[in-house]
């Protein structure tokens, strides 16, 4: 197994929304923000080359939406799915199978791209997409709360393709999947949220999406006001935390432009972040 980390661009979230009640002047001391109290944010997936397949672990927003929706996140920089997996020597066509973390449109957006007749379809051709099928559901029926963040045209197409794969199961670890890794569902961000567990080089390393989006949510309390279920997200997080620390797990994390990859230490203060690298410098 290879791994190898996909930027897939830049963006930037509302401070306040990203950390719920926790005071500006505590999670700025991490997550600066501007003058419009926006903090930057990107879109970091995971290329899992294993044998013959090449799995993509989510993709980013894409670029399909128009200037109106794009304003409210300020894009910044001038990373891209595409250009990235160039720079690993891979294209979209290679890639056999995409997993979703969840179907939020920062996720799952650039699976979907509209072609020169402005219809929409599948950007990877050649993969099969998975996610859960509780948060499937979850995602195409969607609450009041989410429904701004599940875009039709980011996943029904998906299903139309042809191309979808559901997985199932309630277990905190799902192991031994169709994947060949396990996986660790979280319900409080969202139904069934499910963050792959990798054995590599002898490390484990977990894909933490928006369970610990950057490294500045690692104290407990921290909790984005996007989360359906802020007191579950309280226990999975504090569970999760203790798991990752005796086991000695490395966390990548998906929207962390600062940080890529970390381990972490206890302190008086809890769990907290203890060095940050990068996969290459890593391993």
């Amino acid at each position: 197994m290879e791994l190898h980390s996909i930027a897939c661009g830049n963006f930037k979230l509302d401070g306040g929304a990203m950390f719920g009640v926790v005071p500006k002047a505590l999670w700025e001391r991490t997550n600066p923000a501007d003058t419009k109290n926006r903090i930057r944010m990107c879109s970091r997936s995971l290329l899992i080359e294993e044998g013959r397949r090449l799995i993509l672990i989510d993709t980013g927003m894409g670029n399909k939406q128009n200037e109106k929706f794009f304003s409210h996140y300020d894009r910044w920089g001038t990373d891209n799915l595409d250009q990235s997996l160039r720079e690993k020597g891979f294209h979209r066509d290679d890639i056999t199978d995409v997993f979703f973390t969840h179907l939020h449109f920062d996720h799952c957006g650039d699976a979907i791209i509209r072609n020169a007749n402005g219809t929409l379809e599948p950007s990877f051709k050649n993969a099969v997409f998975w996610t859960h099928e509780d948060h499937w559901r979850w995602a195409t029926q969607p609450n009041a709360r989410e429904k701004a963040s599940f875009l039709p045209e980011n996943i029904l197409p998906i299903k139309e393709s042809g191309q979808l794969q559901l997985l199932n199961g309630n277990d905190f670890i799902l192991e031994n999947t169709a994947l060949d890794f396990d996986i660790i569902l979280v319900n409080g961000h969202t139904e069934k949220q499910m963050l792959p567990l990798l054995k590599y080089k002898n490390k484990t390393i977990v894909f933490t999406a928006d369970l610990i989006p950057t490294a500045g949510h690692l104290p407990v309390s921290y909790v984005m006001s996007y989360d359906t279920r802020p007191l579950l997200s309280l226990k999975e997080k504090n569970r999760f935390l203790k798991l990752a620390y005796k086991e000695d797990f490395l966390l990548f994390l998906e929207h962390d432009p600062y940080n890529e990859l970390i381990n972490l230490q206890l302190t008086d203060r809890g769990i907290r972040l203890n060095e940050k690298h990068t996969l290459s410098s890593f391993f």
